[in-house]
């Protein structure tokens, strides 16, 4: 019986209940596992994105602002971009994991937060650059 067949109780006393949780429940069309893992490597260069910004505001942007300001606003988009890349991967695998078990695919709290911090980044930004 293949490690990746449903997960019936014959698997589980074949194979223990140590299974991993890639070997349980039917393997998904490979289509849909590399469209999950795009998404994936699209949350990670987003974050990617926000700590390059962080670097380009701490180090270039001098005519910004004062210096707290600067690092403050640094500050900010590096924990965006670490908390984005940190929340990438547990979203991968509870995507896969919806597709293993034919359930439906989590809703993430992560997409209407994101899309609020970036919103309100730009105008924050854009208030900043007209009052310097």
């Amino acid at each position: 019986m293949s490690n990746l067949s449903l997960d019936t109780s014959a698997d589980r006393s074949e194979h223990g209940p140590s299974l991993k949780w890639w070997q349980r429940g039917a393997r998904p069309d490979y289509r849909f596992s590399l469209a999950n893992e795009r998404t994936f490597l699209a949350w990670i260069r987003t974050a990617l994105a926000l700590i390059a910004g962080a670097v380009g505001i701490d180090q270039f942007a001098s005519h910004l602002g004062p210096l707290p300001l600067r690092l403050g606003l640094a500050l900010i988009l590096f924990v965006a971009g670490g908390v984005l890349g940190g929340m990438a991967y547990p979203r991968w695998v509870r995507a896969e994991q919806a597709m293993r078990h034919n359930a439906d695919l989590p809703i993430s709290a992560l997409l209407p937060l994101l899309a609020a911090f970036t919103a309100t980044l730009a105008v924050g930004l854009a208030c900043l650059m007209v009052l310097i």
